[in-house]
């Protein structure tokens, strides 16, 4: 028998705190690519900005704090280029590798 758990009420988790490291920022993003979701790739971007400084990630990038915020809120789909930058503000760079045989 499945029980289904009722998670109304419960407060949204933030990743931002937890991101305190570079391995853990690596780890993250490593997990969240996997998905193949681009707005929740997004959405770890802005978690990651927001724990570096959303203000300074935004001018490393060169676009404004509220463009910045618009383009990696939850279920946004930024442009390919604003991914790139923020990247590279972040410090990490997105890495291909060959996908594993099933």
């Amino acid at each position: 028998m499945n029980k289904r758990i009722n998670t109304e009420g419960l407060p949204a988790f933030d990743a931002a705190p937890y991101l305190d490291s570079e391995e853990a920022i690596a780890s993250y993003l490593t997990d969240i690519l996997e998905a193949r979701d681009a707005g929740l790739l997004a959405a770890a971007l802005g978690d990651i900005a927001r724990a570096r400084g959303m203000t300074d990630i935004a001018r490393q990038a060169g676009i404004t704090r509220e463009a910045l915020y618009k383009a990696l809120r939850p279920g946004s789909e930024p442009r390919f280029d604003t991914v790139i930058r923020v990247c590279a503000a972040l410090g990490v760079r997105l890495v291909v590798q060959p996908m594993q045989a099933a």
